[in-house]
């Protein structure tokens, strides 16, 4: 992912909600299963790590991002990014090109 794509992907995740809490549990398996399927529906979600959370957002982002095939975007204080392109039939995010090849 070039930095235009993912500035472009951060300037909409801005005005989106974080879909997702993340306690004291941590990573679950039924976490991950819920962040999957968000991903699948949406391609980009916010989540939210709560205060209660003994692990820190860069090693939980790190982890979905891992589980569930998806890339960071990015994380501020306690908000994650997450973004996982669609297939084909289901894509709704259109990047901007990756480069100079791209244009010509």
């Amino acid at each position: 992912m070039t930095s235009k794509q993912r500035a472009y992907l951060k300037s909409l995740a801005m005005t989106e909600n974080a879909i997702l809490q993340i306690g004291k549990e941590g990573v679950t398996p039924a976490l991950t299963q819920s962040v999957s399927e968000a991903l699948e529906a949406r391609e980009l979600i916010k989540l939210s790590v709560l205060q209660n959370c003994l692990e820190t957002p860069s090693d939980i982002a790190r982890m979905l991002s891992e589980r569930t095939h998806s890339q960071i975007v990015q994380i501020i204080g306690k908000k994650i990014v997450l973004y996982k392109e669609g297939k084909d039939e289901k894509k709704k995010i259109q990047l901007p090109s990756a480069g100079k090849k791209d244009r010509e």
